[in-house]
């Protein structure tokens, strides 16, 4: 992990960089022959992908990750998932929006943010961290968060996509 990484609150203000943190990590994906998991239009150019993250971030807590001042990395913590997944039956706190600037895959940004999130997490006395991800490509995503401390729980399906619930007691 880098330790230069530096997570601070974010807020609305903080929406069109992390879109632009969104928008680079669509290109990241699609370079590498991924389309599936978030498209290939910017997240920028979906004006209901920017009311959702705009939604999110008002009624949860958004972070960001630095590297020498700049956003390279984000995730919103809300006190539930989004509305294709079912809540869990105890306080739960959800991962939402989780990216990396593509620029900065592998710099341990993602894992700074996880670790951030876990802790925020047992800070207001809850147990259980959970987070949903794309379960195709071979299903990378879902073990990056395995290597994170998550096990699997439920997987789901929103139209073709196929997604995978991990949760993570902290």
């Amino acid at each position: 992990m880098n330790s230069g990484i530096k997570i601070r609150a974010g807020g609305a203000a903080d929406v069109p960089a992390m879109l632009g943190i969104f928008d680079s990590a669509v290109v990241w994906l699609n370079e590498r022959g991924i389309t599936a998991q978030w498209g290939t239009e910017p997240f920028s150019a979906r004006a209901k992908t920017v009311e959702t993250v705009e939604r999110v971030v008002a009624e949860g807590e958004p972070w960001i990750a630095e590297l020498d001042g700049r956003p390279v990395g984000t995730l919103t913590l809300t006190p539930h998932p989004g509305a294709y997944v079912a809540p869990a039956a105890e306080p739960e706190r959800y991962v939402r929006f989780l990216a990396t600037h593509g620029r900065f895959h592998g710099h341990g940004v993602g894992a700074a943010l996880l670790a951030h999130a876990a802790e925020r997490t047992r800070l207001a006395g809850v147990s259980l961290l959970r987070v949903d991800c794309f379960a195709g490509s071979e299903g990378r995503l879902v073990e990056y968060y395995e290597r994170q401390g998550f096990t699997r729980t439920e997987p789901f399906t929103v139209g073709d996509w196929p997604g995978q619930v991990l949760e993570r007691r902290v």
